[in-house]
């Protein structure tokens, strides 16, 4: 009889179900070389019973490594990266306000939230920053919002009532367990800084907070947000590869020119995906050409609804291009 099929042997999860499996097999071929004469139904039996068996360990085997799959697919840990764009401390205020919109959603689903990086401006908001995100469902949710957000509105500093646009852009960067890219140490430059500060390169020992540079690409990666050197280090370290396995799908997904307009998403940070309107009171998404009102609450973290179509209309044909008619300079 056919013991269990090497991936399940190969794979840690299931390596002893499939040593279980092999074991139910070699009875089964006892079983079957004694079965004649009186003891047909007795063989039949036992027979009957060890196949239930298998075929039990099988359901199991392939629950186990399809549940794996798709954790690869859609890992449970993101980073976030948020960064100021076009609008000087309004796109600024608005990078922090998004930062808040998605720690709001993350935790109201029962996600952790930490902040891994942040660089803030004299009104306190971001010039960047990124967060560790961490629970079930957490890059199958906001997957699709990697891009250009923009919002429109009078600025608090605004006296003439003049309308200003606005830019940040999010980058969704999915954690691994298995990283699809291999990085040369020889290509990494490590900096040291104490965190919270401004510090140079290796200035005294206590500093902790790392910045990995990957010298080909120009990418880098910090972490501020653990006590030592070495933690920092490997927290930027993933990110650092999440980011180089990032730019290696933008790169393929540039090549395949055709196909992009059948995704709701491209993984490209430049591209122009939603606009918050809030005169209007009104968010669109320009991808899937859809419309949501009641903005206030959407920045609390009401997103579900929003998610939910673009989950939806994934993979899907979707018309190209975004709408501009809105736009007040």
């Amino acid at each position: 009889m056919d013991g269990a099929p090497a991936r399940f042997k190969e794979h840690q999860k299931t390596a002893y179900l499939a040593e279980s499996f092999d074991r139910l097999a070699k009875e089964e071929a006892e079983v079957l070389e004694m079965g004649s004469g009186d003891m047909g139904e007795l063989v039949a039996e036992e027979l009957k019973n060890i196949r239930n068996q298998k075929k039990l360990l099988m359901v199991e085997m392939e629950r186990i490594v399809a549940l794996d799959e798709k954790l690869e697919e859609f890992p449970n840990e993101i980073v976030l990266e948020v960064r100021a764009g076009v609008g000087g401390e309004e796109a600024a205020l608005f990078a922090e306000e998004l930062a808040f919109m998605y720690q709001a959603y993350a935790e109201a689903h029962h996600m952790s939230v930490r902040i891994l990086d942040e660089a803030k401006t004299s009104l306190k908001g971001y010039k960047e920053a990124s967060f560790e995100i961490k629970g079930k469902g957490a890059y199958e949710k906001f997957r699709f919002e990697t891009g250009v957000h923009r919002i429109q509105r009078v600025p608090a500093t605004e006296k003439s009532g003049r309308v200003h646009t606005s830019t940040a852009s999010i980058a969704i960067l999915p954690i691994r367990k298995k990283p699809t890219i291999q990085i040369n140490p020889t290509d990494i430059e490590m900096e040291f800084s104490r965190s919270g500060g401004a510090g140079g390169q290796n200035v005294n020992k206590v500093e902790t907070a790392v910045r990995l540079i990957h010298r080909p690409t120009g990418i880098d990666a910090k972490c501020t947000s653990e006590r030592s050197q070495a933690q920092n280090r490997e927290k930027a370290m993933a990110v650092l590869v999440a980011k180089l396995e990032n730019l290696h799908a933008e790169q393929e997904a540039k090549k395949l020119a055709a196909d992009r307009k059948e995704q709701v998403g491209t993984a490209d940070r430049s591209e122009k995906i939603r606009t918050y309107n809030v005169l209007q009171d009104r968010i669109t998404d320009h991808r899937i050409k859809e419309s949501w009102h009641n903005l206030p609450l959407i920045m609390k973290g009401d997103l579900d609804h929003i998610f939910d179509a673009l989950a939806e209309r994934a993979g899907k044909p979707i018309e190209g291009g975004e709408e501009d008619t809105d736009d007040e300079e």
